[in-house]
């Protein structure tokens, strides 16, 4: 992993907007939240004990701005200390920008995702039978299915023309159907954060990152802001059975968000989040690179929709939750053999990046290799009743 810069980390506009994030403190043995202002890095934990806390404010980034804080350091030496390499861990370095939310992610939310999970359902995990596949799919179905609402008159008359073709599928069920996938990605407080290692399954020989935004909401279902986020995804354990969906998603850093949660304020609003292109860059050392991007403009369900299908009067989350969005990067550019498609190597350096958002970094390597989770909610509970703060 290289050193991580300022320039890695921050929006294009800076810090013009309302950041904040989380930090680890040595000196305390446990994490800040802080504020990442222009002249710095500044501890607001003795207001907001917790991302979760901030989050539950009637205006979080006007409640953030209203606390100075106490200063903790440059934002560069921060950034440079957060990678696993080298890093000094008497010096405090950065952490996923959340902790109490219950993290959630919406699958098959784009067209072309939702016909690459159809291919990965009928290749049986078998990247080898994908590509022929994958014509006699587009075949049927065709390539473009951004304009088909979900749930609507027209995607039910095409369900039925499918079931007619046995050509119908779970995902497309979720893709076009009226309700949405939405799934636990991982346990709370599990997230890795920008210059961390993250990690695949070791038996995992297809597998890809997924680009994609990030929404904070609160327990009232309010969203407040957004970061980045790779929703790793093994396609070859997904696809032998949708019932490896938790082994497929659920593994030690596997959940990586950030770099920092930018919360909703007249620089940045839920408007401008619809509006996202993010992108995605990932580079081996064996010399290979793949581009790609997502655009939250495609996406066919509205982000609201989304979160008003994950709580409500069905299901609470009393510490308010994150929501990856899902992804419309399709990997399937092949990286070694014509026709095998792409799947990471140790080491490489995925990079997924937005204008308004920053920068999220991190090198991949097996879940055995990656820095054991081992701060919970227990430890985090004990730390802040051991510093006062609760």
């Amino acid at each position: 992993m290289t050193t991580l810069t300022v320039k890695d980390l921050l929006p294009e506009d800076g810090t013009r907007g309302t950041l904040a994030g989380r930090v680890w403190l040595p000196q305390v043995n446990g994490p800040a939240v802080v504020a990442v202002r222009g002249d710095g890095v500044f501890d607001v934990t003795a207001k907001f004990p917790t991302i979760s806390a901030l989050c539950e404010e009637d205006n979080p980034a006007e409640a953030l701005a209203a606390v100075r804080g106490e200063r903790i350091g440059d934002l560069e030496a921060i950034v440079a200390n957060t990678a696993p390499d080298g890093r000094d861990p008497r010096k405090p370095w950065l952490l996923a920008p959340v902790d109490l939310q219950t993290l959630k992610a919406a699958g098959v939310t784009f067209a072309i995702s939702m016909l690459e999970r159809v291919i990965e359902e009928r290749a049986k995990g078998n990247p080898a039978s994908a590509e022929a596949i994958r014509k006699e799919v587009t075949r049927l179905i065709g390539d473009d299915l951004s304009k088909l609402k979900p749930g609507s008159d027209q995607a039910m008359h095409l369900k039925r023309v499918l079931i007619d073709q046995n050509a119908w599928s779970q995902y497309l069920e979720v893709g076009i159907g009226p309700d949405a996938e939405v799934f636990t990605k991982a346990p709370t407080l599990s997230s890795v954060g920008t210059g961390m290692d993250a990690g695949l399954h070791p038996k995992s020989t297809w597998n890809n990152p997924e680009p994609e935004l990030v929404l904070f909401v609160s327990s009232r279902g309010k969203i407040v802001g957004g970061s980045l986020g790779n929703d790793v995804n093994l396609r070859d354990f997904e696809g032998r059975s949708a019932l490896l969906l938790s082994k497929a998603k659920d593994n030690n850093a596997s959940c990586s968000i950030g770099p920092l949660l930018r919360l909703f304020d007249d620089t940045f609003t839920l408007d401008d989040a619809r509006k996202l292109d993010i992108s995605l860059n990932v580079t081996g050392t064996d010399g290979f690179v793949l581009d790609g991007h997502s655009s939250i403009s495609k996406i066919s369900r509205d982000p609201t929709d989304l979160v008003a299908q994950t709580i409500g009067k069905i299901h609470q989350y009393p510490d308010g939750f994150v929501l990856f969005l899902g992804t419309m990067f399709a990997p399937v550019k092949d990286r070694d053999a014509s026709g095998q498609g792409f799947t990471h190597k140790r080491d490489d350096i995925v990079t997924i990046a937005a204008p308004e958002l920053g920068k999220l970094v991190n090198r991949m390597r097996t879940s055995d290799e990656c820095e054991p989770w081992t701060f919970g909610i227990g430890a985090l509970m004990k730390n802040l009743a051991e510093r006062k703060l609760i």
